[in-house]
């Protein structure tokens, strides 16, 4: 049976720093080839590991102000002293070829979204208690003690936001939280809508007069 094309479906993936929700998305998307990320753009300076166009588009202030000027964020957000956004063109293309799209943005950018996209799936992921978002904060080795330390405070308030959000995941076993993600994603695209865009010619057959 071939399938009719249908409009992607929009995924917002929202946690504190260091729930986990990067390594989540990253192996959900490598696992799942209808799925997508879209690139933020950010102000934040680039980490020796991170690849421009890969892991965020880094841009400069100004360049940042004139999109903000342009109208060509659908989301953007001051997180730790930086700026990042979502090109609005960026994902409007994708949803509009098909493909599902994962936002991995913080609460703030959340809300905005879902004020543009009413239809969007969100999800907050949670870490299994204090101690072990502390714990994983110290051990990524990517910020200094004086950010960390920012982080931890920030935390409280980003948790308070979860229940804005769709879904809670809580990242206490990784396979479980990411089986989590799976099935949130596969009964999005079992809903009516979606299964009605995406089976329009069955379905006038089915209903065909004899």
């Amino acid at each position: 049976m071939k399938k009719d094309p249908r409009r992607g479906l929009l995924f917002v993936v929202s946690a504190p720093s260091g729930a986990g929700k990067t390594t989540l998305v990253n192996a959900l998307l490598d696992t799942d080839s209808q799925l997508v990320a879209s690139v933020s753009h950010t102000t934040r300076p680039r980490r020796p590991q991170e690849q421009d166009g890969v892991n965020y588009h880094f841009i400069t202030n100004a360049e940042f102000e004139q999109m903000i000027q342009d109208d060509a964020f659908l989301e953007h957000a001051m997180v730790f002293g930086h700026r990042y956004g979502t090109s609005r063109s960026a994902v409007e293309e994708q949803l509009a070829a098909g493909r599902d799209v994962v936002l991995e943005i913080d609460w703030q950018g959340a809300e905005q979204v879902r004020s543009a996209f009413t239809d969007c799936q969100s999800i907050f992921i949670l870490p299994p208690s204090r101690s072990a978002l502390a714990q994983r904060l110290q051990t990524r080795g990517q910020d200094s003690a004086e950010v960390i330390a920012k982080r931890s405070a920030k935390a409280r308030e980003e948790m308070a936001n979860h229940g804005a959000f769709d879904y809670i995941v809580v990242n206490e076993a990784f396979d479980a939280a990411l089986d989590d993600l799976r099935s949130i994603i596969s009964a999005a695209r079992l809903g009516r809508i979606p299964q009605q865009q995406g089976l329009q010619s069955l379905i006038a057959e089915l209903l065909e007069n004899p």
